[in-house]
């Protein structure tokens, strides 16, 4: 594996009119990699795509309104796994009940990572929309072994920058993995008759603390009422809140 000043040497070499011999026995470098590279990765470095948190001065990702909606379903129903070649799978698991979720969720992928395959692997019950890159430890770097509520999990200040920016799109990507809009009812006594009352509320439930606390801390910034009705669940039943969810994030499609 070469690092990217590796092979923006080599491709710097080529550029100055070198033939693919005399670069390979300068670097080292196999004549098949640096051909390689003049195929797919000089392009992208001339457009500055590769990977944002690999430039020299590090920036956010190029659509971040996706981002963000990718990362809270990243850390609501996502996993990345290691490869071979260092090429890393971003899977996001997603019930096959809802069809506009996986599309948006595969939109999105493409969207954060234009240059790199995303696809769909059907499974019983659910699809895993899934992205391959060698850069998403770079842009997710919640990445880590074992599973997420046994380990910490914080936003870098360039991902809370992205969130505080975004927040309903990374509401929305929380409540799209990891919640759901439910009709409620409940009876009262009218003139001495029970009545039956319908009301909607929002749930979202997480095993992570971390990960409750990143999604409250959302809620409050975008001016939503909230209770914690047991460890792993948040409650949003005031109406108020349930209106402003439902224009943000509505029901899941």
């Amino acid at each position: 594996m070469y690092d990217v000043s590796t092979r923006k040497r080599a491709l710097a070499l080529v550029a100055q009119g070198r033939s693919l011999n005399s670069v390979s026995m300068e670097t080292g470098i196999s004549r098949a990699a640096i051909r390689s590279w003049q195929v797919r990765i000089e392009p992208l470095m001339r457009s500055g795509i590769p990977c944002p948190r690999c430039r020299d001065i590090p920036g956010p990702p190029e659509d971040p309104a996706a981002y963000a909606y990718l990362l809270g379903l990243y850390l609501g129903d996502g996993c990345i796994n290691a490869h071979r070649r260092g090429v890393y799978f971003m899977r996001i698991a997603l019930d096959n009940a809802w069809p506009g979720i996986i599309n948006a969720c595969e939109t999105a992928m493409r969207s954060v990572r234009p240059d790199n395959s995303v696809y769909r692997v059907k499974k019983q019950g659910c699809v895993a929309v899934t992205g391959s890159s060698k850069h998403w430890p770079c842009l997710f770097p919640q990445h880590g072994p074992g599973t997420k509520h046994n380990r910490q999990i914080a936003l870098e200040p360039w991902q809370q920058e992205i969130v505080d920016a975004h927040p309903w799109e990374f509401i929305r990507g929380l409540i799209h993995s990891d919640g759901c809009r439910i009709t409620n009812w409940t009876t009262r006594l009218v003139r001495g008759a029970q009545k039956r009352y319908e009301y909607p509320r929002y749930f979202f439930t997480n095993k992570s603390a971390d990960i409750i606390r990143l999604f409250t801390a959302t809620l409050d910034k975008a001016g939503v009422d909230w209770k914690q009705a047991n460890t792993n669940n948040i409650s949003i039943a005031r109406k108020a809140s349930v209106a402003l969810m439902d224009t943000h994030v509505g029901p899941k499609y």
